[in-house]
Protein backbone atom coordinates (compact mmCIF):
# COMPACT_ATOMS: atom_id res chain seq x y z
CA UNK A 1 0.00 0.00 0.00
CA UNK A 2 0.82 3.35 -1.09
CA UNK A 3 1.97 5.66 2.73
CA UNK A 4 0.48 8.65 1.42
CA UNK A 5 1.07 10.41 4.45
CA UNK A 6 5.04 10.85 4.95
CA UNK A 7 5.50 14.45 6.29
CA UNK A 8 9.52 14.75 6.78
CA UNK A 9 11.16 17.19 9.36
CA UNK A 10 11.40 20.63 7.59
CA UNK A 11 9.99 22.24 4.09
CA UNK A 12 10.25 20.06 1.05
CA UNK A 13 12.40 21.73 -1.54
CA UNK A 14 9.93 21.48 -5.02
CA UNK A 15 12.74 22.90 -7.07
CA UNK A 16 11.10 21.76 -10.50
CA UNK A 17 9.84 24.08 -13.01
CA UNK A 18 6.29 23.80 -12.19
CA UNK A 19 4.47 23.25 -10.83
CA UNK A 20 6.44 26.17 -8.70
CA UNK A 21 6.64 26.27 -4.61
CA UNK A 22 3.65 28.54 -3.93
CA UNK A 23 3.98 31.79 -1.70
CA UNK A 24 2.30 31.44 1.77
CA UNK A 25 0.94 34.98 0.97
CA UNK A 26 -0.77 33.02 -2.09
CA UNK A 27 -1.93 30.02 0.08
CA UNK A 28 -3.41 32.16 2.70
CA UNK A 29 -5.65 33.59 -0.41
CA UNK A 30 -6.51 30.90 -1.53
CA UNK A 31 -8.23 30.15 1.70
CA UNK A 32 -10.55 32.73 1.81
CA UNK A 33 -14.03 31.60 1.91
CA UNK A 34 -15.62 30.55 -1.58
CA UNK A 35 -18.24 33.12 -2.74
CA UNK A 36 -21.30 33.31 -4.89
CA UNK A 37 -20.16 33.27 -8.54
CA UNK A 38 -22.91 35.14 -9.55
CA UNK A 39 -22.78 37.71 -7.17
CA UNK A 40 -21.37 40.62 -6.78
CA UNK A 41 -17.99 40.46 -4.86
CA UNK A 42 -17.50 38.23 -7.62
CA UNK A 43 -18.12 40.06 -10.87
CA UNK A 44 -15.33 42.74 -9.02
CA UNK A 45 -12.90 40.39 -8.48
CA UNK A 46 -13.49 39.05 -12.35
CA UNK A 47 -12.94 42.19 -13.60
CA UNK A 48 -9.65 42.60 -11.59
CA UNK A 49 -7.98 39.35 -12.65
CA UNK A 50 -8.40 40.34 -16.23
CA UNK A 51 -7.62 43.34 -16.63
CA UNK A 52 -4.56 42.27 -14.24
CA UNK A 53 -3.57 39.14 -16.59
CA UNK A 54 -3.83 41.86 -19.96
CA UNK A 55 -1.17 43.35 -18.34
CA UNK A 56 1.11 40.75 -17.50
CA UNK A 57 0.49 39.24 -20.99
CA UNK A 58 0.92 43.17 -22.32
CA UNK A 59 -2.21 43.16 -24.30
CA UNK A 60 -4.85 45.62 -24.54
CA UNK A 61 -6.96 42.22 -25.97
CA UNK A 62 -8.93 39.73 -24.39
CA UNK A 63 -7.62 37.27 -22.14
CA UNK A 64 -9.54 34.20 -21.27
CA UNK A 65 -9.12 32.50 -18.29
CA UNK A 66 -9.88 29.22 -18.18
CA UNK A 67 -10.38 26.55 -14.99
CA UNK A 68 -8.07 24.04 -16.52
CA UNK A 69 -3.88 23.15 -16.99
CA UNK A 70 -2.21 24.15 -19.83
CA UNK A 71 -2.72 21.38 -21.91
CA UNK A 72 -6.58 22.82 -22.11
CA UNK A 73 -5.74 26.11 -23.50
CA UNK A 74 -3.53 24.54 -26.37
CA UNK A 75 -6.92 22.52 -27.18
CA UNK A 76 -8.57 26.06 -26.67
CA UNK A 77 -6.16 27.92 -29.00
CA UNK A 78 -6.59 25.81 -31.61
CA UNK A 79 -10.43 25.15 -31.76
CA UNK A 80 -10.91 28.30 -31.28
CA UNK A 81 -9.02 29.56 -34.80
CA UNK A 82 -9.30 26.02 -36.66
CA UNK A 83 -11.35 24.38 -39.11
CA UNK A 84 -10.90 20.20 -39.26
CA UNK A 85 -8.32 19.35 -41.39
CA UNK A 86 -6.67 22.80 -41.58
CA UNK A 87 -2.40 21.92 -42.10
CA UNK A 88 -1.02 23.66 -38.95
CA UNK A 89 2.75 24.21 -38.84
CA UNK A 90 4.76 23.00 -35.37
CA UNK A 91 8.21 23.71 -34.75
CA UNK A 92 9.95 20.72 -32.59
CA UNK A 93 12.03 22.40 -29.48
CA UNK A 94 11.15 19.71 -27.20
CA UNK A 95 9.04 17.15 -25.16
CA UNK A 96 6.48 20.29 -24.90
CA UNK A 97 6.09 21.23 -28.28
CA UNK A 98 6.08 17.62 -29.22
CA UNK A 99 3.08 17.07 -27.29
CA UNK A 100 1.26 19.91 -28.87
CA UNK A 101 1.79 18.42 -31.95
CA UNK A 102 0.54 15.12 -30.74
CA UNK A 103 -2.63 16.94 -29.27
CA UNK A 104 -3.30 18.79 -32.66
CA UNK A 105 -2.97 15.31 -34.87
CA UNK A 106 -5.53 13.67 -32.20
CA UNK A 107 -7.93 16.42 -33.06
CA UNK A 108 -7.88 16.13 -36.87
CA UNK A 109 -5.70 18.78 -37.76
CA UNK A 110 -2.85 18.05 -40.09
CA UNK A 111 0.12 18.66 -38.41
CA UNK A 112 3.67 19.75 -40.15
CA UNK A 113 7.11 19.69 -37.92
CA UNK A 114 10.15 21.90 -38.42
CA UNK A 115 12.87 21.09 -36.34
CA UNK A 116 16.81 22.13 -35.88
CA UNK A 117 18.87 21.71 -38.76
CA UNK A 118 22.38 20.85 -37.41
CA UNK A 119 24.06 18.09 -35.30
CA UNK A 120 25.26 18.03 -31.32
CA UNK A 121 27.95 15.86 -30.01
CA UNK A 122 26.80 16.14 -26.46
CA UNK A 123 23.13 14.76 -27.21
CA UNK A 124 22.88 13.19 -30.87
CA UNK A 125 19.89 11.90 -30.43
CA UNK A 126 17.97 15.41 -29.95
CA UNK A 127 20.52 17.95 -31.09
CA UNK A 128 17.14 20.25 -31.74
CA UNK A 129 16.20 19.68 -28.08
CA UNK A 130 19.42 21.78 -27.38
CA UNK A 131 18.27 24.71 -29.39
CA UNK A 132 15.70 27.44 -29.80
CA UNK A 133 13.16 27.95 -32.71
CA UNK A 134 14.58 28.92 -36.01
CA UNK A 135 12.70 31.71 -37.64
CA UNK A 136 14.72 31.06 -40.83
CA UNK A 137 13.62 27.75 -41.26
CA UNK A 138 9.77 29.15 -40.70
CA UNK A 139 10.35 31.94 -43.52
CA UNK A 140 11.54 29.53 -45.68
CA UNK A 141 8.46 26.67 -45.54
CA UNK A 142 5.97 29.72 -45.06
CA UNK A 143 7.77 31.15 -48.63
CA UNK A 144 6.78 27.57 -50.54
CA UNK A 145 3.49 27.76 -49.36
CA UNK A 146 1.95 29.92 -51.91
CA UNK A 147 -1.20 28.66 -51.86
CA UNK A 148 -1.82 30.12 -48.22
CA UNK A 149 -2.50 26.26 -47.01
CA UNK A 150 -0.70 26.49 -43.76
CA UNK A 151 -3.11 28.32 -41.37
CA UNK A 152 -1.46 28.68 -38.35
CA UNK A 153 2.33 28.71 -36.38
CA UNK A 154 2.88 26.95 -33.17
CA UNK A 155 6.34 27.63 -31.26
CA UNK A 156 7.01 27.50 -27.95
CA UNK A 157 8.47 30.83 -26.13
CA UNK A 158 9.99 28.96 -22.89
CA UNK A 159 10.57 24.52 -23.35
CA UNK A 160 10.08 23.76 -20.15
CA UNK A 161 11.92 20.14 -20.98
CA UNK A 162 14.72 22.06 -21.75
CA UNK A 163 15.45 25.54 -20.32
CA UNK A 164 15.67 27.16 -23.86
CA UNK A 165 13.67 30.56 -24.31
CA UNK A 166 13.12 31.43 -28.47
CA UNK A 167 13.00 34.47 -30.12
CA UNK A 168 9.20 35.16 -30.51
CA UNK A 169 9.52 38.20 -32.15
CA UNK A 170 11.58 37.33 -34.84
CA UNK A 171 9.32 34.48 -35.75
CA UNK A 172 6.51 37.01 -36.14
CA UNK A 173 8.93 38.77 -38.51
CA UNK A 174 9.59 36.28 -40.09
CA UNK A 175 5.91 35.14 -41.09
CA UNK A 176 5.40 39.02 -42.08
CA UNK A 177 8.63 38.50 -44.15
CA UNK A 178 7.08 35.83 -45.80
CA UNK A 179 4.26 37.63 -46.72
CA UNK A 180 1.85 35.20 -45.36
CA UNK A 181 -1.12 35.17 -43.55
CA UNK A 182 -0.86 32.18 -40.91
CA UNK A 183 -1.66 33.33 -37.25
CA UNK A 184 0.96 32.59 -35.08
CA UNK A 185 0.09 30.65 -32.00
CA UNK A 186 2.24 30.87 -29.06
CA UNK A 187 2.67 28.60 -25.56
CA UNK A 188 4.24 30.76 -22.68
CA UNK A 189 2.84 28.22 -20.08
CA UNK A 190 6.18 28.38 -18.19
CA UNK A 191 7.16 31.53 -19.35
CA UNK A 192 4.69 33.66 -18.68
CA UNK A 193 6.01 35.55 -15.35
CA UNK A 194 9.42 34.84 -15.22
CA UNK A 195 10.57 35.56 -18.54
CA UNK A 196 9.98 38.48 -20.27
CA UNK A 197 6.44 38.39 -23.00
CA UNK A 198 4.73 40.47 -25.14
CA UNK A 199 1.92 39.71 -26.37
CA UNK A 200 0.87 42.64 -28.91
CA UNK A 201 4.25 43.78 -29.76
CA UNK A 202 5.83 40.36 -30.71
CA UNK A 203 2.52 39.96 -32.73
CA UNK A 204 1.43 36.53 -31.50
CA UNK A 205 -2.34 36.03 -32.05
CA UNK A 206 -3.33 33.48 -29.63
CA UNK A 207 -0.57 33.49 -26.11
CA UNK A 208 -0.96 30.38 -24.35
CA UNK A 209 -0.30 29.82 -20.24
CA UNK A 210 -0.90 28.38 -16.91
CA UNK A 211 -1.13 28.79 -13.25
CA UNK A 212 1.17 26.93 -11.86
CA UNK A 213 4.69 28.14 -13.17
CA UNK A 214 5.84 31.81 -13.07
CA UNK A 215 2.37 33.09 -11.37
CA UNK A 216 3.40 31.00 -8.81
CA UNK A 217 -0.70 29.50 -8.12
CA UNK A 218 -1.19 25.69 -7.79
CA UNK A 219 -2.08 24.16 -11.22
CA UNK A 220 -5.95 24.46 -12.19
CA UNK A 221 -5.99 27.92 -14.44
CA UNK A 222 -4.73 28.43 -18.13
CA UNK A 223 -4.84 31.48 -20.21
CA UNK A 224 -5.72 32.76 -23.88
CA UNK A 225 -4.61 35.86 -24.60
CA UNK A 226 -6.23 37.24 -27.84
CA UNK A 227 -5.75 39.75 -30.74
CA UNK A 228 -8.07 41.18 -32.82
CA UNK A 229 -6.66 38.52 -36.13
CA UNK A 230 -7.31 35.55 -33.63
CA UNK A 231 -10.80 37.22 -32.47
CA UNK A 232 -11.56 37.46 -36.43
CA UNK A 233 -10.70 33.66 -36.95
CA UNK A 234 -12.83 32.08 -34.47
CA UNK A 235 -15.98 33.61 -36.35
CA UNK A 236 -14.96 30.83 -39.30
CA UNK A 237 -13.37 28.12 -37.37
CA UNK A 238 -15.48 25.12 -37.43
CA UNK A 239 -13.71 23.06 -34.91
CA UNK A 240 -16.13 21.58 -32.91
CA UNK A 241 -16.12 23.92 -29.55
CA UNK A 242 -18.54 24.30 -26.52
CA UNK A 243 -16.88 25.11 -23.67
CA UNK A 244 -13.77 26.12 -24.62
CA UNK A 245 -15.56 28.89 -26.99
CA UNK A 246 -14.07 32.37 -26.71
CA UNK A 247 -17.25 34.22 -27.74
CA UNK A 248 -19.29 33.20 -24.78
CA UNK A 249 -17.09 34.03 -22.27
CA UNK A 250 -15.24 37.39 -24.02
CA UNK A 251 -18.95 38.29 -23.58
CA UNK A 252 -19.47 37.71 -20.21
CA UNK A 253 -16.16 38.96 -18.96
CA UNK A 254 -17.26 42.53 -19.46
CA UNK A 255 -19.16 41.91 -16.18
CA UNK A 256 -16.59 40.28 -14.51
CA UNK A 257 -18.41 36.35 -14.77
CA UNK A 258 -17.84 33.20 -16.67
CA UNK A 259 -20.49 31.29 -18.03
CA UNK A 260 -19.29 27.95 -16.48
CA UNK A 261 -18.49 27.95 -12.69
CA UNK A 262 -14.60 29.70 -12.41
CA UNK A 263 -12.01 28.51 -9.81
CA UNK A 264 -12.97 30.96 -7.43
CA UNK A 265 -10.29 30.41 -4.95
CA UNK A 266 -7.60 30.06 -7.44
CA UNK A 267 -8.61 33.84 -8.53
CA UNK A 268 -8.57 34.53 -5.33
CA UNK A 269 -4.65 33.43 -5.16
CA UNK A 270 -4.37 34.83 -8.94
CA UNK A 271 -5.66 38.40 -7.49
CA UNK A 272 -2.53 38.18 -5.02
CA UNK A 273 0.11 36.72 -7.03
CA UNK A 274 -0.79 39.89 -9.20
CA UNK A 275 -0.60 42.26 -6.88
CA UNK A 276 2.70 40.60 -5.89
CA UNK A 277 3.73 41.08 -9.11
CA UNK A 278 2.76 44.74 -9.42
CA UNK A 279 4.14 45.60 -6.09
CA UNK A 280 7.91 44.43 -7.49
CA UNK A 281 7.21 45.70 -10.69
CA UNK A 282 7.50 43.10 -13.80
CA UNK A 283 10.93 44.42 -14.58
CA UNK A 284 12.81 43.53 -11.36
CA UNK A 285 10.48 39.93 -11.40
CA UNK A 286 12.39 39.43 -14.83
CA UNK A 287 15.47 41.00 -13.93
CA UNK A 288 15.17 38.89 -10.50
CA UNK A 289 14.80 35.47 -12.11
CA UNK A 290 17.56 36.38 -14.67
CA UNK A 291 20.10 36.59 -11.89
CA UNK A 292 18.99 33.14 -10.25
CA UNK A 293 19.00 31.90 -13.31
CA UNK A 294 22.71 32.89 -13.90
CA UNK A 295 23.72 31.76 -10.10
CA UNK A 296 22.54 28.29 -10.77
CA UNK A 297 24.55 28.16 -14.02
CA UNK A 298 27.52 29.15 -12.13
CA UNK A 299 27.32 26.37 -10.13
CA UNK A 300 26.76 23.54 -13.08
CA UNK A 301 29.59 25.47 -15.06
CA UNK A 302 31.84 25.12 -11.57
CA UNK A 303 30.67 21.35 -11.47
CA UNK A 304 31.97 20.80 -15.05
CA UNK A 305 28.61 19.28 -16.34
CA UNK A 306 26.99 20.57 -19.83
CA UNK A 307 23.83 22.73 -19.58
CA UNK A 308 21.24 21.64 -22.10
CA UNK A 309 20.52 25.06 -23.60
CA UNK A 310 23.64 25.00 -26.04
CA UNK A 311 23.15 28.63 -27.22
CA UNK A 312 23.53 30.83 -24.18
CA UNK A 313 21.97 33.67 -25.98
CA UNK A 314 18.53 31.62 -24.93
CA UNK A 315 18.96 30.38 -21.56
CA UNK A 316 15.78 30.33 -19.60
CA UNK A 317 15.48 32.57 -16.66
CA UNK A 318 12.98 30.12 -15.51
CA UNK A 319 14.74 26.44 -15.54
CA UNK A 320 18.27 25.08 -15.90
CA UNK A 321 18.74 22.08 -18.21
CA UNK A 322 21.99 19.90 -16.69
CA UNK A 323 23.02 17.24 -18.70
CA UNK A 324 24.86 14.41 -17.18
CA UNK A 325 28.17 12.05 -17.71
CA UNK A 326 27.77 9.11 -20.08
CA UNK A 327 27.03 6.09 -18.31
CA UNK A 328 24.99 8.13 -15.20
CA UNK A 329 21.88 7.97 -15.12
CA UNK A 330 19.80 11.19 -14.35
CA UNK A 331 16.80 9.88 -13.00
CA UNK A 332 18.80 7.31 -10.67
CA UNK A 333 20.59 10.58 -9.82
CA UNK A 334 17.40 12.43 -8.84
CA UNK A 335 15.90 9.67 -7.08
CA UNK A 336 18.85 9.23 -4.82
CA UNK A 337 18.09 13.06 -3.65
CA UNK A 338 14.49 13.06 -3.31
CA UNK A 339 14.85 10.08 -1.00
CA UNK A 340 18.51 11.44 1.05
CA UNK A 341 17.80 14.93 0.86
CA UNK A 342 13.54 15.20 0.34
CA UNK A 343 14.16 17.62 -2.91
CA UNK A 344 12.85 17.11 -6.09
CA UNK A 345 14.05 17.89 -9.76
CA UNK A 346 12.22 17.69 -12.93
CA UNK A 347 12.98 14.56 -14.56
CA UNK A 348 14.26 14.49 -18.13
CA UNK A 349 11.44 14.13 -20.76
CA UNK A 350 11.06 12.03 -24.15
CA UNK A 351 14.32 11.66 -25.58
CA UNK A 352 16.31 13.37 -22.84
CA UNK A 353 14.92 10.83 -20.08
CA UNK A 354 18.14 9.62 -18.49
CA UNK A 355 20.75 11.83 -19.61
CA UNK A 356 18.96 15.19 -17.84
CA UNK A 357 17.85 16.14 -14.96
CA UNK A 358 16.07 20.16 -14.53
CA UNK A 359 16.88 23.03 -11.80
CA UNK A 360 13.71 25.16 -11.13
CA UNK A 361 14.00 28.66 -10.24
CA UNK A 362 10.79 30.77 -10.07
CA UNK A 363 8.16 30.38 -7.48
CA UNK A 364 8.82 31.10 -3.70
CA UNK A 365 12.51 31.45 -3.96
CA UNK A 366 15.37 33.11 -2.53
CA UNK A 367 19.50 33.39 -2.68
CA UNK A 368 19.47 31.04 0.21
CA UNK A 369 16.26 28.36 -1.44
CA UNK A 370 18.84 28.10 -4.83
CA UNK A 371 22.26 27.73 -2.85
CA UNK A 372 20.75 24.64 -0.71
CA UNK A 373 18.92 23.09 -4.12
CA UNK A 374 22.60 23.66 -5.50
CA UNK A 375 23.78 22.05 -1.79
CA UNK A 376 21.80 18.87 -2.36
CA UNK A 377 22.37 18.30 -5.99
CA UNK A 378 26.41 18.28 -5.10
CA UNK A 379 26.02 16.16 -2.49
CA UNK A 380 24.03 13.86 -4.74
CA UNK A 381 26.24 14.14 -7.54
CA UNK A 382 29.03 12.91 -5.68
CA UNK A 383 26.97 10.05 -4.02
CA UNK A 384 25.94 8.94 -7.43
CA UNK A 385 29.72 8.63 -8.41
CA UNK A 386 30.04 11.72 -10.82
CA UNK A 387 33.62 13.93 -10.69
CA UNK A 388 33.23 16.83 -10.81
CA UNK A 389 35.21 19.66 -11.67
CA UNK A 390 34.91 22.18 -8.96
CA UNK A 391 32.39 23.01 -5.94
CA UNK A 392 29.38 24.48 -7.61
CA UNK A 393 28.27 25.35 -4.10
CA UNK A 394 30.91 27.47 -3.91
CA UNK A 395 30.37 29.31 -7.20
CA UNK A 396 27.03 29.87 -6.60
CA UNK A 397 27.89 31.74 -3.19
CA UNK A 398 30.46 33.09 -4.40
CA UNK A 399 27.89 34.39 -7.37
CA UNK A 400 25.02 35.27 -4.93
CA UNK A 401 27.18 36.97 -2.59
CA UNK A 402 28.98 39.31 -5.03
CA UNK A 403 25.80 40.13 -7.66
Amino acid sequence: MIKLDFHPTGRHFLQIPGPSPVPDRILRAISYPTIDHRGPEFGALGLKVIAGMQKIFKTRHPVVIYPASGTGAWEAALVNTLSPGDHVLMFETGQFASLWNKLATRMGLKTEILSYQGSDEVLPQAPGWRQGVQADLIFDRLKQDTGHSIKAVCVVHNETSTGVTSDIAAVRKAIDAAKHPALLLVDTISGLGSADYRHDEWGADVSISGSQKGLMLPPGISFNALSPRAIEASKSAKMPRAFWAWDEIVDMNKGGYWPSTSSTNLLYGLSEAQDMIEEEGMDQVFARHQRWAKGVRSAVQAWGLPIQCADPKLYSPVLTGVITPDGIDADAVRQLIQKRFDMSLGTGLGKLKGRMFRIGHLGDSNDLTLLATLTGIEMGLKLSGVKLSGSGVQAGMDYFSQS
